[in-house]
């Protein structure tokens, strides 16, 4: 069962770094109807199938190469539903101690099926693509969570009292940080700034729109590939992702040190570990900035902020709390007791 939880999270991730890949190179509306592809289960092929494609959707002519990332990522992710679903089925039936949260993950799959179906019909709209980026992350993690859950229970440690609350926080803020960089991306706003540590043409702070920024939901019709924000707004949305970016460093940077100050060595090398992917995330959104958004950087970094909040989650199970052990009394003092 354990060994099945981490594959299906290994897949989880897969579908999470596809996802990126289609989103990045404008293949979200490859194929412009859900569940198929211009009215198949396949990408249609020859001229005649390409013919009355075209014909059936005519603002949207078939692209082969959008068309084929895009349902190779659908597989993929109808992959992951049938595994969680088996996870869940096989939890049930040998009545295992995880079978509420393996049946939670099967609800957050299926919104996560009807957040793809409204990626395509709402045409790219960001709070959807924001949604369903941020629910793939907690796939992942939730099914990392699982196999922690599975392996054997960690030697209780003492000596890190108020690092667990610090951990939550810390991951409370990477999730806020996965939905900003979802944002920023659905926006197109990657690249609201050219310039580290300034933003652009020298200036640290440039024209800002943050109204427009954030505005959530702007009604049905509206086709958002390729973005509708001027470039105030793009870059205000760009430099609150620095700003948490920013938060996140100092929330998982100090986590690190204090993890490293412990001298418990299996909290050292959470702590190692958590250091390393905050560096590698820091390392991978400059060159995004400096790069012009190189495709492989782009999608290494979605990746990098599944990792991030997996191996926080990793930290939060190795410093669960000391249980609460009551006094127990003697059977000559119960029975004083009774007298």
């Amino acid at each position: 069962m354990r060994r099945a939880t981490l594959l299906t999270a290994l897949l989880a991730l897969a579908v999470i770094l596809l996802g990126a890949f289609v989103r990045l190179s404008d293949a979200g509306l490859g194929c412009p109807d859900w569940p198929g592809c211009y009215g198949r289960l396949t990408v249609p092929a020859g001229d005649a199938a390409t013919a009355a494609a075209n014909a059936a959707f005519p603002d949207r002519p078939l692209e082969h190469p959008k068309a084929w990332k895009e349902m190779v990522h659908r597989y993929l992710a109808g992959s992951l539903g049938l595994a969680v679903m088996g996870l869940a089925f096989t939890a049930w039936r040998r009545r295992a101690p995880v079978r509420g949260p393996v049946l939670g993950l099967v609800g957050l799959v299926l919104i996560q099926a009807l957040l793809g179906m409204w990626t395509v019909t709402l045409l790219v709209k960001p709070a959807v693509v924001t949604a369903h980026l941020l629910g793939g992350i907690l796939t992942c993690a939730g099914l990392w969570w699982l196999a922690l859950r599975q392996e054997p229970a960690p030697a209780l440690l003492s000596g890190a009292r108020g690092l667990r609350t610090w951990a939550l926080l810390a991951l409370g803020l990477v999730l806020v940080q996965i939905a900003l960089g979802g944002w920023t991306s659905s926006n197109y706003a990657a690249l609201g700034c050219t310039e580290f540590p300034r933003c652009h043409s020298g200036a640290w702070w440039p024209p800002t729109d943050f109204r427009e920024a954030f505005v959530l939901w702007r009604g049905t019709g509206v086709n958002y590939e390729y973005g509708v924000l001027d470039a105030a707004a793009r870059t205000a949305i760009h430099l609150a992702h620095r700003l948490g970016a920013l938060a996140v460093v100092l929330a998982v940077g100090g986590l690190v040190l204090r993890l490293a100050a412990t001298g418990i060595p299996a909290l050292r090398r959470v702590g190692i570990a958590l250091g390393g992917m905050l560096a590698l995330q820091v390392a991978l959104g400059i060159a995004n900035v400096l790069g012009g958004l190189p495709l492989p950087v782009a999608v290494a970094h979605t990746g990098g902020a599944a990792l991030l909040a997996c191996t926080l989650l990793s930290a939060v199970r190795l410093l669960r709390p000391l249980p609460v052990s009551r006094p127990q009394r003697s059977p000559a003092r119960l029975l004083g007791a009774t007298r």
